[in-house]
């Protein structure tokens, strides 16, 4: 994790937005559930809860993060040399 940059990228709101959904989505849609059945945080805590002790929910959190965190514009998962040596996200 070294070659990624998340000082950065955790500077970004869209990627935070992305990792909270990549968490969320399949733990979710394993349960059958959608963000209005998550009324209290109770219900959200059980969820978590249920989604961590269940290996298979884990592993698809797992792929749904990693997919959140790859740069598809480079070879393997790591940063390019140019983002690496960002010091706030890059505005375009």
């Amino acid at each position: 994790m070294n070659k990624i940059n998340l000082k950065i990228r955790l500077k970004n709101p869209v990627f935070i937005a992305q990792i909270v959904l990549a968490v969320l989505t399949p733990i979710l849609a394993y349960a059958g559930l959608t963000a209005q059945d998550l009324t209290t945080w109770g219900a959200l805590g059980k969820l978590l809860l249920n989604a961590v002790s269940n290996p298979y929910v884990l592993s698809l959190v797992v792929v749904s993060v990693w997919n959140a965190i790859n740069d598809p514009t480079t070879s393997g998962v790591a940063d390019s040399e140019r983002a690496l040596n960002y010091t706030e996200p890059k505005k375009d």
